[in-house]
């Protein structure tokens, strides 16, 4: 079985680039700063959804990364 090296480097430049847009969506003024960060969970969602391929823990976190995302984006502030 021959490892995988690009993930880890993916992964870790995925999270520097999160950090940073969710750094940089805390900047912004209400209620601007909610759509953004739930915008940015809902589309985490959405994506893992996808990436996940029929392992239901990963779609279930998905989805649930994809309602907190809307909740935060309309209601939760």
């Amino acid at each position: 079985m021959r490892p995988d090296l690009l993930r880890p480097l993916l992964g870790t430049l995925g999270l520097l680039i999160g950090f940073t847009l969710y750094a940089l969506a805390g900047k912004l003024a209400e209620p601007w700063q909610s759509v953004a960060i739930g915008g940015m969970f809902a589309l985490l969602g959405v994506s893992a959804w996808v990436y996940a391929r029929g392992e239901r823990w990963i779609q279930v976190l998905g989805l649930l990364l994809l309602i907190y995302g809307l909740l935060r984006a309309t209601v939760l502030r």
